[in-house]
């Protein structure tokens, strides 16, 4: 397995529209191991394959304290069920440091392929709901940041440029 590069904030590239996967074959496979060991030492929660520079519909996730519940989301669809909207503190690994609050709708059905390629269904509520709709943002070319305010979107921005600009 190796580490990937996470792409962070404002790379061009995390606003890039991922392709469906059309077929899951060991070279998914692979990448989806090399995503949770990446997603595992950055230490993060969820990862999109945008986030790594690789445009195609995946997510990996993993909500366990102990790094012992991995799910993968291949090809996700999410159907909001209802109006209610909740707020959640949220953080990226493509904009480390950063956290704010995101309304987002509390009740979602998602439809994926596994890293079999087994189509299944779940409707999660709480932080798996958040993350899962966090993560399907990345693969529509989307952050977190997008829902704040301009002004804390470029306060964000410059800080991190100037992070980047630093560690060159």
């Amino acid at each position: 397995m190796a580490l990937l590069e996470i792409l962070e904030f404002p790379d061009p590239r995390l606003r890039t529209v991922a392709k469906p996967v059309d077929t899951v074959d060991d070279s998914i496979r692979e990448l989806i191991d090399n995503m949770f060991e990446t997603m595992y030492a950055a230490p993060g929660i969820g990862l999109a394959a945008t986030q790594v520079n690789v445009h195609r519909r995946i997510v990996v996730m993993d909500l366990s304290e102990d790094q012992n519940e991995p799910r993968v989301f291949i090809n996700p669809e999410v159907t909001v069920l209802g109006e209610d909207e909740a707020p959640y503190d949220e953080g990226c690994l493509s904009v480390p440091g950063f956290y704010e609050s995101v309304d987002r709708p509390t009740q979602i059905r998602v439809e994926a392929l596994d890293r079999d390629g087994q189509p299944f269904t779940l409707e999660p509520d709480g932080l798996l709901a958040v993350c899962i709709q966090h993560e399907l943002d990345h693969l529509n070319g989307k952050l977190f940041v997008d829902y704040l305010s301009q002004m804390k979107r470029q306060r964000i921005r410059k800080k991190l440029e100037k992070l980047h600009r630093a560690q060159a």
